[in-house]
């Protein structure tokens, strides 16, 4: 039934303003699967059906804390993607919860990582600390090739960007905007891990 939901709301808009707070509307919205194509207003939430997905996001970056990311390392896994940088207002708002959501899927497998799109290391661990935040970020600010890997299907325009990818590193859902409602992306990451298990 929860995939049912995430299926039957298939975004097909990017709409932009990371600023702007959406209030339980957008919460609503997703657990009645009302159909409609896409949520609109900051924040919005765009899922995508297994059916439409496109082709995997491949990306690899150096991170905060020194060595490298790859999404190749976790195949068969759901990815959380949270692009942000530290003096972004909405960033820091939503930090806790998504440490907090980080913690709670810890078990189930689900992998959290931030794309730093433009402090460089020292201040991005330097935000880490301040907020409790404890998975890293890849620092995609000299480069700015995640940024590249996502801008062909979901371009992360608006900051912050969540976007879940699901066990075959496909785009399953995106978040533009601040994280004003916490419970969807959990329910998001429970019907996505849920795919093709049978539950």
């Amino acid at each position: 039934m929860r995939a049912a939901i995430a299926a039957s709301l298939v975004g097909l808009a990017l709409l932009g303003g990371g600023c702007a707070t959406t209030g339980d509307a957008l919460a609503e919205q997703y657990r009645a699967g009302s159909g409609q194509n896409y949520i609109s207003g900051d924040g919005a939430l765009t899922v995508v059906a297994p059916e439409s997905r496109e082709n995997p996001v491949v990306f690899a970056g150096p991170l905060d804390i020194g060595g490298t990311f790859s999404s190749a390392d976790y195949a068969g896994q759901v990815v959380v993607v949270n692009f942000w940088y530290a003096g972004c207002p909405p960033c820091r708002l939503e930090a806790p919860d998504l440490e907090a959501l980080h913690q709670e899927f810890l078990d189930e497998g689900v992998v959290f990582v931030g794309v730093n799109i433009l402090d460089q290391a020292p201040t991005a661990l330097a935000f880490a600390e301040e907020f409790g935040v404890t998975y890293t970020s890849v620092m995609d600010t000299n480069e700015g090739s995640v940024r590249l890997a996502f801008a062909g299907q979901v371009a992360p325009n608006a900051v912050p960007t969540t976007v879940v990818l699901d066990n075959q590193g496909r785009i399953a859902a995106r978040i533009s905007g601040l994280l004003t409602e916490p419970e969807v992306l959990a329910q998001l990451l429970r019907d996505v891990s849920s795919e093709g298990t049978g539950s």
